[in-house]
């Protein structure tokens, strides 16, 4: 190997070609670590180990002076593998989003080989056009018509700010120039209290202020109710400030709420306001002709997001935002750099997209769900979807009618299913629905969780809605990867009662934490 500088040899210890066989073994270190394959099942969802304990196991810093072996690169794959978390194993149920699409997983691996960018087409040519390609598709899906636009984002929360980007300019265009501090009234948002909390970080990061962000009260489902949320904007107007933006919800983060867009969108009109949806999580009910009425009078909105990257399972990070106005996006984000954006290129420039982007550098992320699509066909994505939801129904009902467990929601509109589950020894208990009683149940649903994590058998989330009263509870979300069955769903209701019952009552108190 010579040195670039004389022609001398390099004081280096591997050789470059070498490097790249390291590329060659990622796949079978992957299998036999159990994240690809039938191997996943076989091995625990988490091999759960505390920081400080970690932090002993593997070396973390980053001190190294002279390269490694690439024997010792291979054994730092494999530590970071072994205790990482299978989101792709049967039983992982803890987020909003599990395991990746096959195919999806290949345009991932596909994009981050190229490593191109897509801001202009002369780097991405083939990406450009996916993901036009995907954006008219998501336009139709959502029926936003023809004049409609749309960008791929780095995930919903910048696809949500994007939405009040756009809405400000459209509301106030010289704010591009004089910005949020000269203007006559301040600006406020909407959004429903169950609403995902990237609306109140996008209103902070914006200059909007949290007093400027109005959270509408939620009915028990968690649908916002659209009666509140006018008067809320009756008595923002009265207080002299300037209503401008509603957040609507397609699928809401614990309980899986579909707001009444057509009842939304009906406000909107009355008093000349941007109406936003988002569908990150519910989105993916489009792809679905059983469940797409559930986006009944999305249409009518100016913006939405959709993440399939979350049930839909195409790999992180792969989110999508669309508005109605074509050209706005440009218009509003358009810094005009000269050394990217030439006007007199020898191609069609309407392919370089980057100045209607925030970002300069941005991922090819669309090629992930247009590989998927293209695999499947919309035929296949609906029948993910579908079989997804009717997993969860099944769940539904085993939770109802099973001994010990309560639903949090009689009914449920995606596939969140909410729910406690009651050991024998507490449905015993005379005081049975007393607010101490409660409050243990809570202690011993965040218990069996602590337990399941760190024996590797599932993952499934417990989350409290404080501002409804009520503590913690299990919530599953039924996604299409790993795809799901009604053993897979047997099995979380089983192990949950399992580890229930082994639970010593007199180690649950009243208030605080369990013993563990």
């Amino acid at each position: 190997m010579a040195c670039a500088n004389n022609g001398s040899e390099c004081p280096d210890t591997k050789d470059g070609d070498d490097e790249w066989t390291i590329l060659e073994r990622v796949c079978r270190m992957l299998a036999e670590e159990g994240y690809l394959g039938p191997s996943v099942n076989q091995r625990p969802v988490v091999e759960f180990e505390h920081p400080a304990d970690l932090k002993n196991l593997i070396h973390f810093p980053m001190d190294e002076k002279a390269p490694i072996s690439e024997a010792a690169i291979e054994r730092i794959i494999r530590q970071v593998l072994r205790y990482s978390v299978r989101t792709g194993h049967q039983h992982f149920h803890n987020q909003l989003f599990a395991g990746v699409d096959p195919y999806g997983l290949t345009g991932s691996w596909i994009t981050e080989a190229l490593n191109t960018s897509q801001y202009t087409f002369e780097v991405g040519p083939t990406f450009t056009l996916i993901e036009n390609a995907v954006i008219e598709k998501c336009l139709e899906l959502f029926r936003f018509g023809s004049n409609a636009d749309g960008i791929l984002c780095p995930g919903g929360s910048m696809s949500n700010m994007y939405a009040i980007v756009a809405a400000r300019f459209r509301a106030i265009p010289d704010v591009k120039r004089t910005g949020v501090t000269g203007l006559p009234a301040p600006l406020v948002v909407f959004t429903s209290e169950d609403a995902h909390y990237s609306i109140t970080k996008a209103v902070h990061w914006l200059g909007i202020g949290l007093n400027n962000l109005v959270k509408v009260k939620a009915d028990r489902r968690g649908r916002i109710i659209p009666e509140e949320l006018e008067q809320a904007i009756e008595s923002v107007l009265a207080s002299g400030r300037r209503p401008f933006f509603v957040n609507a919800t397609a699928g809401t983060t614990v309980l899986g709420a579909f707001d009444d867009f057509n009842a939304v969108a009906d406000v909107c009109a009355r008093y000349g306001l941007w109406m936003h949806i988002d569908a990150c999580l519910g989105g993916t009910a489009a792809l679905s002709t059983t469940h797409r009425h559930l986006l009944a009078g999305a249409d009518r909105a100016h913006s939405l997001a959709w993440n399939p990257h979350k049930t839909l399972g195409a790999p992180l990070q792969c989110s999508v935002f669309l508005l109605k106005e074509r050209g706005l996006l440009h218009e509003c984000n358009a810094a005009n750099a000269d050394y990217l954006f030439q006007q007199d290129k020898f191609y069609d420039i309407r392919y370089d997209t980057g100045d209607k982007s925030v970002q300069c550098g941005r991922k090819v992320d669309a090629f992930k769900f247009w590989l998927m699509y293209k695999a499947r066909g919309s035929a296949g994505l609906a029948d993910l979807v579908d079989h997804a939801f009717e997993c969860a129904r099944y769940l539904h009902e085993l939770v109802r009618h099973r001994d010990g467990f309560r639903l949090v929601l009689e009914e449920f509109q995606y596939t969140n299913i909410s729910f406690w589950y009651v050991p024998s020894w507490m449905r015993k208990e005379p005081a049975g629905d007393t607010t101490d009683w409660w409050q243990r149940l809570y202690v011993v649903t965040a218990d069996i969780k602590e337990r399941m994590v760190k024996r590797g058998t599932t993952l499934i989330c417990y989350v409290p809605l404080l501002h409804k009263g009520i503590g913690n509870f299990f919530r599953m979300v039924v996604t299409c990867h790993p795809r799901p069955s009604h053993a897979t769903m047997r099995y979380i209701v089983e192990e949950i009662e399992r580890v229930g019952e082994e639970l010593n009552p007199t180690a649950i108190p009243i208030n605080g934490t369990a013993s563990g």
